[in-house]
């Protein structure tokens, strides 16, 4: 018996059924014609800062809504729906045209980078540094890359300890291709998105309404997506908590001379970022996924990781699906659970520096040309076909997906899989080769007119589904909550700035 049949076969249904899955999910909220809405976060939408599941992410215009986590796929979509139910009965009554929220991972037609607007979270100490954080992300990668949303999935399985999620962690970005192979759907973006700016996409069709590469997966992922030449110095060691954050400790701390130029503040005083090193704060690393634990009230997430262990892992790399309202199937979470699942039973060596250079040179090649026939990556510096690879860890995948089906009584997730090698099979089946089949015959060659009718028909068929007088008071009870919170918070704030913030940036004491 194979390693992995072995681990599976000491899996209980009882830990089986203890699996939890949440979801964030970051959308623009846009006019109806596509340009990017600048007003501010709705008031009826409650407080950015203390809502528990309506928020935003980098800009004001930036929705992120969070589910909890919950046992069954079923249930997280369910609260997913409801969230967005609840967002667009606020938007379309936002003045003076009503408002869409963007069906796309990347956006349709933006204001110049500078008026751009950053998240807005209040007076308090806590408030304000949310908010000066983001204006260091638009001094040091700009603001047009920060507009770009997608889906982070958050997952746990009961009795993992923070060295089994270090190795799941370690095999996810191992083989975190086959997700962006199957799941991309940025394929293309708006010309507005790369203006100004180096890169290697094409015309799609004549007018110039939209920009591509042949073979993408996708774009958000590769070189224009989260990227930066500051964090490409940094080789992040998943191979334990003490070296993880000793890692990020030393990104963290780490002088680095352009973000010093850009200075801490400006020659009004306000402040340009909340500090000069290379990282400002943990969230700042780019990652495919990352280790979590939840965070007490002022709390460091470095801190958090080392005082209590890692509790779930957030995967990042998951583009919104433009063809599904909420943005992702239960199809696709079910096969996020088989993967996951892999990624912790199977054998997961150290990794080493070379490893996390191929795996960044793999990543980019899956995002920017992973349908390409006989494609090849790398794997302990040999190439292989991308295909054979996904192929070979699908087909590990089976014995999962079937003990998952015998635990819940159904074939949900054998399904997926079977949808999964079949896509591995039929490029054109994948998402990124439908938007750009989309594209071509129905939108002629216009990114912004075919990320637009999605968003609309979302809108539609959200909008038609049954809704309570029950669940609208609950959500503008939540509202009104999280305004109260908010203005708690800020009245208890006793600390000037300053000094606050000198001392949530002390971490010296995070290792």
């Amino acid at each position: 018996m194979s390693t992995l049949h072995q681990r599976l076969a000491a899996l209980t249904d009882d830990r089986l059924a203890g699996m939890r899955r949440g979801i964030e999910k970051e959308g623009l909220r846009v006019l109806p014609t596509g340009q990017l809405a600048l007003t501010p976060h709705p008031v009826a939408l409650g407080s950015t800062l203390t809502h528990p599941s309506i928020t935003t992410d980098y800009s004001e215009s930036q929705l992120e809504l969070i589910t909890a986590a919950h046992p069954t796929v079923e249930q997280c979509l369910d609260e997913l729906t409801e969230l967005h139910q609840f967002v667009h009965r606020v938007l379309q009554q936002q003045q003076p045209h009503g408002e869409l929220l963007w069906a796309s991972s990347m956006p349709g037609l933006l204001p110049p980078d500078e008026t751009i607007p950053l998240g807005r979270y209040g007076s308090s100490n806590i408030g304000r540094a949310k908010s000066i954080y983001r204006m260091g992300l638009g001094h040091r990668y700009g603001r047009r890359m920060q507009t770009i949303s997608g889906i982070h999935y958050n997952w746990s399985l009961p009795g993992v300890g923070s060295d089994e999620y270090f190795a799941l962690i370690r095999n996810f970005r191992r083989q975190a291709f086959v997700l962006l192979y199957l799941f991309g759907a940025s394929p293309a973006l708006c010309p507005c998105f790369v203006q100004g700016r180096e890169h290697r996409l094409e015309p799609l069709g004549e007018g110039g309404r939209a920009l591509y590469l042949p073979h993408a997966t996708s774009l958000r992922m590769g070189r224009l997506g989260y990227q930066s030449e500051a964090q490409a110095s940094l080789r992040v060691s998943y191979n334990g908590l003490e070296g993880y954050a000793r890692s990020l400790h030393d990104a963290l701390t780490r002088p680095y001379p352009p973000y010093e130029a850009i200075g801490l503040r400006n020659l009004g005083g306000d402040y340009n970022q909340l500090g000069t090193s290379l990282l400002q704060i943990e969230n700042e690393f780019y990652g495919t996924i990352r280790p979590k634990r939840t965070v007490r009230p002022g709390e460091r997430p470095l801190h958090a990781l080392r005082d209590r262990g890692v509790e779930y892992v957030e995967v990042r790399l998951m583009d919104l699906d433009p063809f599904v309202p909420v943005g992702i199937t239960a199809s696709t979470m079910r096969l996020l659970d088989v993967f996951l699942l892999h990624c912790l039973l199977t054998d997961s060596p150290p990794d080493t520096p070379e490893e996390i250079a191929e795996l960044k040179t793999n990543q980019h090649l899956t995002a920017e040309r992973g349908r390409e026939p006989g494609l090849a990556l790398l794997r302990a510096g040999r190439e292989v076909l991308l295909v054979d690879w996904a192929a070979q860890i699908l087909a590990e995948c089976e014995p999962i997906a079937a003990a998952l089906d015998r635990a819940e009584g159904a074939g949900h997730h054998g399904q997926a899989l079977q949808a999964a090698r079949a896509a591995l099979a039929q490029p054109e089946l994948t998402p990124s080769a439908h938007v750009l089949a989309e594209l071509r015959q129905q939108f002629d060659h216009d990114f912004t007119a075919f990320a637009r009718a999605h968003s609309l028909s979302a809108r539609e068929v959200l909008l038609a589904k049954p809704w309570t007088e029950a669940q609208q008071q609950r959500y503008i009870q939540l509202a009104a909550q999280s305004l109260a919170e908010q203005r708690r918070i800020e009245a208890e704030d006793s600390l000037p700035f300053e000094e606050w913030r000198e001392r949530y940036m002390a971490v010296g004491e995070l290792l």
